[in-house]
């Protein structure tokens, strides 16, 4: 199986950084987050001091465990785990499937993600607001790009793991999963609006929602 080095990611990342970011511009060399100020702005409150460490994190560099339901696990790369992305406007992912996995239908509604195929096969796609499905198989080496807001999926239809490098013109671009923002919320969406809005009944919601409870 085919497998690409980090030398690549970095590549990649070196394309999107000189792209325009979806944060506002930074106005001092570096802001590092300091994320338990209490403090409530657009980004963060800078630290005084800073380190290397700020700008480091390894989470991506190996395979995360993907034994759970939707076969597949998220890791992000963003100011919550590297506070020197604050104010610089990008920041990764890793996504690993075992065979089968989906990353479900999602949204970021704060950038755009362009999604770099590591190993495996991964079938992906967007909805654009026609309602019109754009979609494609990627492999190894391949890029595909996710427009900002849009919802969209990837999913490994292989015999074999995937995994994915995805990065983001925004240092936290947030996410919105489709099926557990409509019905496992707190408070929750009212029976009879999911009951209407996917016309069926709301007994068939009531499942729906113990299966996505936390």
């Amino acid at each position: 199986m085919a497998k690409f080095s980090f030398v690549t990611i970095v590549v990649l990342i070196a394309t999107i950084s000189i792209s325009v970011s979806a944060d506002p511009d930074m106005l001092q060399d570096v802001c590092v987050a300091d994320l338990n100020n209490a403090v409530k702005m657009n980004g963060f409150a800078c630290l005084a001091t800073f380190s290397a460490s700020d700008f480091f994190f390894a989470g991506l560099s190996k395979p995360a465990a993907t034994n759970n339901v939707l076969r597949s696990t998220v890791t992000p790369a963003n100011v919550m785990q590297i506070p020197g992305l604050n104010t610089l406007g990008v920041s990764m992912a890793r996504i690993d499937f075992a065979p089968g996995g989906l990353n479900p239908p999602h949204t970021h509604p704060r950038a755009t993600e362009i999604l770099f195929v590591l190993y495996g096969q991964l079938d992906v796609g967007f909805i654009t607001t026609a309602n019109v499905l754009v979609t494609m198989t990627l492999y190894p080496g391949q890029i595909f790009t996710f427009p900002k807001g849009l919802v969209h999926f990837q999913q490994n239809n292989g015999n074999v793991p995937a995994a994915a490098i995805a990065s983001f013109n925004s240092q936290n671009p947030g996410v919105q999963v489709i099926a557990t923002s409509l019905f496992a919320t707190t408070p929750p969406v009212p029976d009879n609006v999911l009951a209407t809005a996917f016309q069926i009944d709301t007994y068939e919601v009531d499942q729906i929602k113990s299966k996505l409870a936390p």
